[in-house]
């Protein structure tokens, strides 16, 4: 069932203002008819001029929408001067209202531009369904069918300047949450390494589990690919590297390295390079994010480490490859672990739990429970050490100037980190990041 439904007059010459609402009133008319038991909400999207005045704008249609006193509530009449505007307002209306399955009702001749600009700023999780903007009389209309996925048919040029539109007015966002903030250590060197751990304030992300500035997107959360994008343009700007030089981790929770100039693997935790300039980054939300570098072969890397990355020795097999590819000495490596779940907060199964107890027993606490708390930053540093990383070139919690602490517990501060185990599915993640200056 149809949870909204978006009806688009957003280019509908003015000269045809009188066709414009008998269009509308019976397109609400049979919105009205169809959904007394489920009543989608309903937004009509129209371009409001530059330098015009809304309320005069709104003047023409008001015939249109009056009598609808069943959809008064749930009808909103957005203006904006652009589609993409227009648009990521609905957007946001919509995930205020965690719906999903929408109708768009437009002109043929828009319906394919309108794809556009939904694929751009939208994710799998939303649904779509297209109806041309005419008398509707079938009420099985507003009934879901299959999303339609149909070639693109646009221009090149014509999506180039879709892209652009959007770009522009993220830009003019203003960042929420307060002002962008980099955590930076004093082990790695600043004369040679660019590097920090983002929090997640001082992006564009509105929803809530996903405020501020989200640095990860999926078909699994709400956070378009374009804001993301655009956080991380933000953190480029803030820190001094080049976003079009940046390269993430692909996580499969596991031991693999990439290597930067080699073949790419299809999944990987672990990235190193020796490349002046090139941005190496890993995500955490929970997961430790940890950071590599030699001073000496001037080397970095970066690695996600959850608990099945730890157990699998990500961090070590990161250093490995390090030392193999550009001759590092263990010795000179110096390791970082970035915000992470805490040994406060974090359980896993009792099963899971014995691993880490092979490690070391201080890695469990409550350890005959069926939910054990786990330290997975004391288990890096205890693989680490092993693999011969020095005990005082590994800096995590354990630090004793806490003022320099740098590996906060996310679950503990949801105002400065995104959390997993405490937000659920549709949660935000921040990133670790290093690269070598040139």
């Amino acid at each position: 069932m149809v949870e909204a439904v978006l009806i688009d007059l957003f280019s509908v010459p003015t000269n045809l203002q009188n066709n414009i609402q008998v269009l509308l009133h019976n397109t609400l008319e049979t919105i009205e008819k169809c959904s007394s038991i489920h009543a989608p909400c309903v937004y009509v999207m129209c371009c409001q001029k530059q330098g015009s005045e809304r309320k005069g704008e709104q003047e023409f249609l008001l015939p249109a929408l009056r009598g609808f006193q069943s959809l008064k509530r749930r009808l909103e009449v957005v203006y904006a001067q652009t589609t993409a505007a227009a648009l990521y307002t609905i957007k946001q209306r919509l995930d205020e209202k965690d719906l999903s399955i929408i109708k768009v009702i437009l002109p043929t001749l828009r319906k394919d531009l309108m794809k556009v600009y939904i694929d751009h700023l939208f994710t799998a999780v939303y649904q779509f369904e297209f109806e041309d903007l005419h008398v509707i009389s079938d009420c099985e209309n507003l009934q879901i069918s299959e999303p339609q996925h149909e070639g693109q048919t646009l221009p090149s040029q014509d999506v180039a300047l879709i892209r652009s539109e959007i770009q522009m007015y993220l830009e003019s966002l203003p960042s929420l949450k307060g002002e962008l903030t980099i955590l930076r250590s004093s082990l790695i060197p600043d004369d040679i390494f660019l590097h920090g751990f983002t929090t997640r304030t001082g992006g564009i992300s509105y929803i809530p589990t996903l405020s501020s500035c989200n640095l990860f997107s999926s078909s699994k959360r709400r956070d378009p690919q374009v804001v993301v994008k655009e956080n991380l343009r933000r953190l480029a700007n803030a820190a001094g590297f080049n976003p079009e030089a940046f390269h993430r981790v692909k996580i499969d929770h596991a031991n693999a390295v990439c290597i930067m100039g080699k073949t790419e693997p299809d999944n990987y935790d672990g990235i190193v390079t020796n490349q002046k300039g090139v941005t190496l980054a890993a995500p955490g939300a929970d997961c430790i994010p940890v950071l590599f570098a030699d001073p000496v072969r001037k080397a970095c890397g970066a690695a996600h480490s959850g608990w099945k990355g730890t157990l699998l020795g990500v961090s070590m097999a990161t250093v490995n490859a390090m030392v193999s590819e550009y001759g590092c000495n263990v010795k000179d490596i110096l390791v970082v672990l970035g915000p992470s779940v805490g040994p406060c907060c974090y359980k896993l199964p009792h099963e899971s739990a014995k691993e880490f107890h092979r490690i070391d027993p201080k890695c469990v606490r409550l350890f005959d429970s069926a939910s054990p708390y786990i330290d997975i930053r004391r288990a890096t540093r205890i693989l680490l050490e092993r693999g011969g990383i020095l005990p005082e070139n590994i800096q995590d919690d354990s630090i004793t100037d806490q003022n320099q602490n740098i590996t906060f517990c996310t679950a503990c501060h949801p105002d400065k980190f995104y959390s997993h185990f405490r937000d659920g599915t549709n949660f935000g993640t921040q990133i670790g990041f290093i690269s070598i200056k040139d």
